[in-house]
């Protein structure tokens, strides 16, 4: 394993993102245990040592479970976890909130503690509003926090914004690959707070597993010498702005494929020449992209039982893979895009800014021919 700068630690190129585990249901909250704890232990035993969940990962069950599973290698890793902020309504809720994920991950401190999905909104009116940076600041004097960031979803001039309006910042997350070069934080973002000090986690370096899975058109651009998942781990590592890359793992298989990318990771390790192929296949990509679904699930559940993500997937599958693949995905779905209510409950926590209630009606008539 290599080992990169975070904070003034030394934490592992590949970091374990908790919140795709595998389950035994198809609710979130049906971890399956003897998997999931073998994949987080044998990540331990190999040399990851930052562990990233959330208050709200797998219904909220994320951090008990790691806390558990991996209380064995407590001296040896970093738990990360974050606020919920949309959770915040005053400023007690803070202390509550951080009070119960230090129970739940049967620790007397975290490592690494973040607001969870700034946006500029988020962040006037309720990390600024509840004096939530004071909090943080309280907590880490304490010793309850080690070091403090945050994880961000908006455009880049709001990511600037954040970062200016708090010295203490010590890290920050954004979604980064080969494809979201200008998307929210984007390539920009990511330097201006390399500028400034910040050292910078990835989140979504597969695109939510489109990148693992490329279509035919896209996989056709990228030389068989690496799998589709390497090269996108590469274009990361190859950058000296960053520090770690989180992966949401999901079997065993990719734990032991991702460690032994990890193995090899090295800021300049591509070539101009794979630097231009990656280009190349960004381009094909976007010409595909539908949705900007990720498949994070924050979604979920849908008040009227609708798999948004899955539906998303089947409406990307008309563009990447045709329709006759397209309309086998979505005639798996237990209810079509034409049942959303357009409550917009969905919209209120998307990542991504995902217009859902009208994708969802151009989707139904889509099926619907």
């Amino acid at each position: 394993m290599k080992y990169r700068t975070l904070a003034g630690e030394n934490v592992s190129v590949l970091g374990f993102g908790c919140m795709r585990f595998p389950t035994t249901s198809k609710n979130a909250e049906d971890i399956d245990i003897e998997k999931s704890t073998a994949m987080l232990r044998h990540a331990a035993e190999n040399g990851v040592n930052y562990f990233d969940t959330a208050y709200v990962y797998h219904g909220g069950k994320s951090e008990s479970f790691i806390g558990e599973a991996l209380k064995p290698y407590r001296d040896k890793i970093n738990f990360a976890t974050k606020c919920p902020t949309w959770e915040v309504k005053c400023e007690e809720d803070f202390d509550r909130i951080l009070t119960e994920q230090l129970e739940r991950l049967q620790t007397d401190h975290i490592d690494f503690y973040l607001m969870h999905a700034l946006d500029k909104d988020r962040f006037e009116n309720i990390v600024l509003k509840f004096n939530l940076i004071d909090k943080l600041n309280k907590a880490k004097a304490e010793g309850k926090i080690r070091h403090i960031g945050f994880s961000f979803h908006d455009d880049v001039e709001a990511f600037k914004k954040i970062i200016d309006a708090n010295p203490a910042w010590e890290f920050c997350q954004i979604q980064f690959n080969y494809i979201n070069l200008n998307y929210q934080a984007g390539l920009e973002g990511l330097e201006y707070a390399h500028k400034k000090g910040l050292d910078v986690i990835i989140m979504e370096p597969l695109l939510g597993g489109k990148l693992a899975n490329p279509s035919e058109q896209v996989a056709q651009t990228l030389s068989e010498e690496k799998t589709p998942v390497e090269w996108a781990m590469d274009f990361l590592w190859n950058r000296e702005e960053i520090s770690l890359i989180l992966s949401g793992m999901g079997a065993m298989e990719q734990v032991q494929a991702n460690i032994s990318y990890a193995d090899k990771a090295e800021v300049g390790m591509l070539t101009q020449e794979n630097l231009d192929m990656l280009a190349h296949t960004k381009e094909v990509f976007d010409k595909m992209a539908l949705v900007p679904c990720t498949k994070c699930a924050y979604c979920m559940p849908c008040p009227f039982g609708l798999d948004i993500p899955k539906t998303f997937e089947a409406y990307n599958a008309t563009a990447s893979r045709g329709m006759d693949a397209a309309r086998q995905i979505y005639a798996a779905l237990a209810k079509g895009a034409d049942k959303c209510k357009k409550c917009r409950k969905c919209e209120s926590v998307c990542p991504q800014s995902i217009k859902i209630s009208s994708t969802m009606t151009k989707i139904a008539e889509i099926f619907k021919k």
